[in-house]
């Protein structure tokens, strides 16, 4: 029974369904269990082979014709634990290399962020580039690797001026001072823009007011166009509330399925006007999901704004993020916040079938790590690694946001169902205060970010610092930067690798002769160090001195391994083997448990 006439209770069972037939289920067991048996004697394979158990080892293949390898990774054992011929094996190294084999390896390797500031060309005046700004709008052509900006504020007023970036060129060019006096949208900021590269045209929807500007009854949603290829302005329509679309909105979502070519608006708090009552309510209004057909200039509601219970409805909101994937045909939805309420929920929503699957209630009740709660974050989809990435913005902290901003830079894999944090930067200093800020971006709110996919590049400019600088509290951010996320690439685990199989035979020749142990040392072992690695430079100090300590005081590590079974080296080079293999798909490898492990304690 529940305790207390106020808590409700309930029954529930589990009913488990699946088929019982015979004809079914006896193939699936005994496939099941001859993979159990082939994985066994693998096992045993791998356990009798780093024991030199070798009669054992070729008893049992011989027998159950079963490979514990690809057989590239059987010369590499041949080659280096039985023989020693270490040149071979760096050959058979670079062979993997060559064959891309390194692949799956790096591609579950965390990344390392590489900030780099964009440096205009010297003779470059203010005035041919854009200004200090938060709340503009950014989009990239990656077709021609073209970001457009627009809009923004700039501490004191609203923008109407309108940017092209050409990477090719590292120039900015102006397209428009004022779009307003060009048929297009008059100066704001908090809107949304979105560009159709088969079209050539970029759509722009929303926009802040301030209260002492809301006098006009009704407000209007003014919906523009801008052609790429002719350079004008269309206005679609002065009002899209009027035709089916939302009403006048801010800080909501805009993105684009270019296949479909359709728009989707998701969010933002409507405006209203000071001489409504709508304004004096206690609960803002926030808009829902509408879908935009451009080709027919068409509107559609998909969903309300919902403060129900998913996952049968969407609860509205502003300052979150949505992505389109164009393969699985669904928004991701991100953040955001609602009046008082910061959200960190994660959810998508198909297109096709009108379905919302939650991701994460943002509960933190299932120990996923994730992007704290908050609001004005970005974030950039990559359909083609299925990955989302976002940099977040504001905290929930209200009381210390503005003071405390912090930046951190999160990747979703989609396929993982994994967040994983690989940025973090929490300086307070400004641009040039200190030589960290060289190097990256001072934290900030109200920035923009676009990422262009096919170079895997991301772009980020401006925004609020927040209130650091007492003496200028409406200073905006103008710098432009932009952002590598770099894993190793083979190239490099080539290198790690020859340096690997270098040390190992450094302590042999040691062993032997420490004068040619020290030549191998300052020549062939130095040139595959990578000196900016600081431990892996302290290791290679560390060589050096053990030539010259006496073997009471030098560590095991550093030891040469006694002989097993007879064969000198065989467990020190087994475990060289074991480190080269793990740069290999899982495919090719032995089994990564080991035998002694089945055993219970």
């Amino acid at each position: 029974m529940s305790w207390g006439t106020n808590f409700n209770f309930s029954i529930w069972y589990v009913e488990i369904r699946g088929y019982d037939d015979p004809d079914i289920v006896n193939p699936c067991l005994l496939k099941y269990n001859e993979y159990r048996e082939k994985e066994a004697i693998r096992l045993c394979l791998k356990h009798f082979r780093q024991h030199n158990y070798s009669e054992a080892f070729e008893t049992l293949q011989k027998k159950t014709k079963i490979s514990l390898e690809h057989p590239m990774l059987t010369e590499l054992h041949t080659r280096l634990v039985l023989q020693g011929d270490f040149d071979t094996c760096e050959t058979i190294m670079q062979e993997a290399s060559r064959s891309n084999l390194f692949g799956y390896y790096i591609s579950k390797q965390e990344y390392t962020p590489e900030w780099s500031p964009i440096s205009l060309l010297s003779n470059v005046e203010d005035d041919q580039r854009p200004g200090m700004r938060g709340g503009h709008q950014m989009c990239i052509d990656v077709v021609t690797e073209t970001i457009y900006l627009y809009g923004g504020w700039d501490g004191s007023q609203d923008l109407a001026d309108f940017w092209a970036y050409k990477v090719s060129s590292g120039r900015w060019q102006c397209l428009s001072r004022n779009t307003a006096e060009e048929g297009g949208p008059s100066a704001r900021s908090c809107h949304k823009m979105c560009l159709d590269p088969d079209r050539r045209q970029i759509f722009i929807l929303g926009r802040y007011l301030e209260s002492i500007v809301r006098n006009i009854s009704p407000l209007k949603s003014d919906f523009y166009l801008y052609d790429i290829e002719s350079n004008t302005w269309t206005l679609i329509c002065d009002d899209t509330g009027s035709e089916g679309g939302p009403k006048l909105i801010f800080d909501h979502q805009m993105c684009m399925d270019i296949e479909k070519s359709t728009i989707y608006v998701f969010g933002g708090r409507i405006l209203t006007s000071t001489a409504s009552t709508e304004e004096r309510q206690s609960e803002a209004s926030f808009s829902g999901l509408f879908s935009y057909h451009i080709p027919t200039n068409t509107w559609k509601k998909l969903r309300d704004d919902s403060t129900g219970t998913p996952p049968n409805e969407m609860k509205s909101r502003i300052g979150h993020s949505m992505l389109f994937h164009s393969k699985n045909r669904k928004l991701y939805i991100v953040a955001g916040q609602r009046s008082k309420d910061y959200l960190s929920d994660f959810f998508t929503y198909d297109v096709v079938t009108d379905e919302i699957e939650i991701i994460s209630d943002g509960t933190k009740k299932d120990g996923t790590q994730m992007p704290a709660a908050g609001f004005t974050q970005r974030a950039t989809i990559d359909p083609e690694l299925n990955e989302l990435h976002v940099l977040s913005g504001l905290s929930k902290d209200k009381d210390k946001r503005e003071e405390d901003v912090k930046n951190s830079f999160w990747v979703y894999y989609i396929e993982q169902n994994r967040w994983s944090c690989v940025y973090k930067n929490d300086n307070k200093l400004f641009p040039g205060k200190s030589n960290k800020q060289s190097m990256e971006p001072c934290p900030r709110y109200a920035h923009q970010l676009v990422y262009d996919h096919v170079h895997k590049i991301h772009y980020l400019f401006g925004g609020n610092p927040g209130k650091l600088n007492a003496l200028s509290p409406k200073l905006r951010l103008d710098d432009f930067w932009s952002l590598k996320l770099c894993r190793p690439s083979k190239d490099s685990i080539l290198r790690r690798c020859q340096y690997l199989i270098r040390k190992h035979k450094f302590h042999e020749v040691a062993s032997e002769n420490q004068v040619d142990a020290l030549r191998y040392l300052q020549t062939e072992l130095a040139e595959t160090v990578d000196h900016k690695d600081n431990e892996e430079t302290r290791e290679f100090q560390l060589l050096a001195a053990s030539l010259f300590r006496k073997n009471e005081d030098v560590p095991d590590h550093l030891l040469a391994v006694q002989e097993v079974k007879g064969h000198p080296h065989y467990t020190s080079r087994t475990q060289l083997f074991d480190a080269l293999v793990n740069f290999f798909p899982d495919h090719m490898s032995q089994p990564k448990g080991n035998l002694v492990d089945l055993i219970p304690v």
